[in-house]
């Protein structure tokens, strides 16, 4: 039986394989079968999926970031007014925080309501979809900088046309101290003054 993943999106993907130029197996995922459906996940290799449902195989690494790092970053999301709006990944010795692209559908509905447009009914369905169907872009990251000490160094997405990069934000803090600081301000205009 072919390996299979189902994302969160609720698609199923096949993971299938084909040769390249120099004889060796290049890995990917398909929603059907292609070329050659593999029948277990390699030696040394992992499913992974991104925080928008890309599914793709990826090789086995030493987690830096230690699961009480991520669970205070996770904490800090949660506490957060408009938490349904991020989510937390890891990318190597990064800690990244995405926010879902477009309107908030809460405020959307309201707004359609006022103009007698809509019911407050269509908000769990419009959010729902938001959810399975959104995408999400990276805007504050926490990158380990001393394994001894666990100090990170943060960053935000900056968003000036001249820029559009990663600026510093803070350093030589615990992880949770920085998304204790900085998380709170995602959505606001305090974010854009870090």
């Amino acid at each position: 039986m072919p390996v299979t993943y189902t994302n969160r999106k609720g698609r199923t993907y096949y993971l299938c394989r084909r040769p390249t130029k120099t004889g060796k197996f290049r890995y990917f995922f398909a929603r059907t079968p292609k070329d050659e459906p593999v029948q277990e996940i390699p030696e040394g290799w992992e499913i992974r999926e991104s925080v928008n449902g890309v599914v793709s195989l990826s090789r086995k690494r030493p987690a830096l970031i230690r699961p009480e790092e991520v669970a205070a970053v996770d904490a800090a999301v949660q506490r957060h007014p408009k938490s349904r709006r991020y989510r937390v990944g890891l990318k190597g010795d990064k800690v990244v925080v995405y926010e879902l692209a477009g309107p908030d559908m809460g405020d959307l509905v309201q707004a359609l309501v006022r103009q007698g447009l809509g019911s407050l009914d269509m908000v769990d369905k419009m959010r729902a979809d938001q959810e399975q169907h959104g995408q999400f872009t990276p805007i504050l990251r926490f990158t380990l900088t001393d394994e001894e000490t666990r100090h990170f160094v943060a960053h935000r997405w900056c968003y000036r046309g001249s820029v559009d990069d990663w600026i510093y934000v803070d350093d030589g803090k615990s992880l949770d101290k920085l998304a204790r600081q900085l998380i709170p301000t995602l959505g606001s205009d305090r974010f854009f003054d870090l």
